[in-house]
């Protein structure tokens, strides 16, 4: 059945519930860019660093890192429903006081609240959507991962447009349209049943000991290194005027959606998916490395390419994190998005740092180290990683699972 069938279960007829949690989702989403062409203007208005202005990304996946191990938990004893009311009443709250911070220590522990709340929303909401949706989990995950790609394509955007104004005011909206969330959630979906084994705070720790697991997570921990080194300390280095930085990063978002979506599945059809990561991999560490050492216009179409090959490495990722090992989805996907995020965590705190040590090409030639290093694990330890590979066709989540979220 093609999920864009408007018949009975297609992705355009869906209850209400799942249009609601979806739409909450793109805004969630859009939280992650959202701060991206406003970084400068944020700097300069708080009188801050670089160093100190990317913070906002190190405390938000920090938490989001240790929250990991808890969502789980707290998801499987209260519900999902009343989960993701949770998380995004504290989005609700912190971003709303991110928009008041006087000074960037304030705005940093304002984010690393907001990082909780979209910690536990994004790890709630596609099993939710999924359980809610009709017609089978196709055309939830495919109204998933494009709510995915609308979020962090258009954040971004919105940041430029809000921003442009005051650095304060993407905050502030962000803090609206996730209110505007949480009343449609209430409204509309209703509780799920709870799953019938509770999660303990040490399963996803447990499931690492998997090696397929580990290396998986071990190989995008070094990723998102490079990943997060893109995104935080590009905007800096091209330091444009929110309104053109912002079109960059909406470039970016579109085509990390498209490949996300579109092109990483049929690739990994063709080609399985351990050749496709791998060659992704070293592809974004050339890109990355032309980005750090070209000129203007060059690292502006760099910057732009990077988003098709974090799509594709989003995507194969996520099922080799979902598939690979014998736990269950909920905690395989815990235990490796807690690895990973400690990177999306660090990058943007030694990026900066590195540039004041030695100059700004250093940054780009650590990530493209680091994508190489990522490449290198995936082909060291591939036959952990055969399972995947050979034996699981290429899906984003199940109905049993929770999803990785693709950055």
């Amino acid at each position: 059945m093609d999920p864009f069938d408007a018949g009975a279960g297609g992705i355009l007829r869906q209850p209400r519930a799942v249009w609601a949690t979806a739409g909450a989702s793109v805004v969630a989403f859009m939280g992650i860019g959202l701060v991206d062409p406003i970084l400068p203007s944020i700097a300069r208005g708080l009188e801050a660093t670089p160093s100190q202005v990317s913070l906002l990304f190190t405390s938000y996946f920090l938490i989001t890192a240790i929250a990991m191990l808890v969502t789980g938990f707290v998801s499987s004893r209260i519900g999902g429903r009343r989960t993701l009311l949770a998380g995004l009443a504290l989005v609700v709250v912190f971003a709303g006081l991110a928009g008041t911070s006087g000074s960037v220590g304030e705005l940093v522990g304002f984010r690393a609240g907001w990082g909780l709340g979209n910690a536990l929303f994004v790890s709630t909401a596609l099993a939710v959507i999924v359980g809610a949706a009709a017609g089978g989990s196709a055309a939830a995950i495919l109204l998933y991962e494009s709510a995915l790609g609308l979020g962090m394509a258009c954040g971004p955007l919105l940041g430029a447009l809000l921003g442009d104004a005051s650095w304060r005011y993407p905050f502030i909206g962000t803090a609206v349209l996730m209110a505007v969330g949480f009343l449609c959630i209430t409204a509309f979906l209703k509780e799920q049943p709870k799953p019938a084994r509770k999660t303990s705070l040490l399963d996803p720790l447990k499931a690492l000991g998997h090696g397929g697991l580990a290396s998986a997570a071990v190989s995008a921990f070094f990723y998102n290194y490079t990943f997060f080194t893109v995104l935080a300390f590009t905007p800096f280095v091209l330091d444009m005027t929110p309104y053109r930085s912002g079109a960059v990063f909406f470039a970016w978002g579109v085509l990390l959606a498209v490949f996300s979506v579109i092109v990483a599945p049929r690739a990994q059809a063709r080609f399985g998916s351990l050749k496709v990561l791998g060659g992704s991999l070293v592809l974004l560490a050339a890109d990355v490395l032309a980005l750090g050492y070209g000129d203007r216009t060059t690292a502006i179409v760099c910057t732009i390419l990077s988003g098709a090959f974090i799509g594709v490495n989003n995507t194969v990722y996520t099922e080799l994190a979902l598939g690979v090992s014998a736990a269950p989805r909920p905690v395989a996907s815990a235990g490796y998005n807690f690895v990973r995020w400690f990177a999306a965590a660090a990058a943007p705190y030694f990026a900066p740092k590195i540039e004041e040590w030695t100059d700004v090409h250093i940054p780009f030639v650590v990530a493209a180290v680091t994508a190489v290093v990522g490449a290198l694990v995936v082909v060291v330890r591939r036959r952990a990683l055969t399972h995947e590979a050979e034996a699981l066709e290429p899906r984003h989540a199940t109905e049993d699972g929770v999803a990785v979220f693709a950055d």
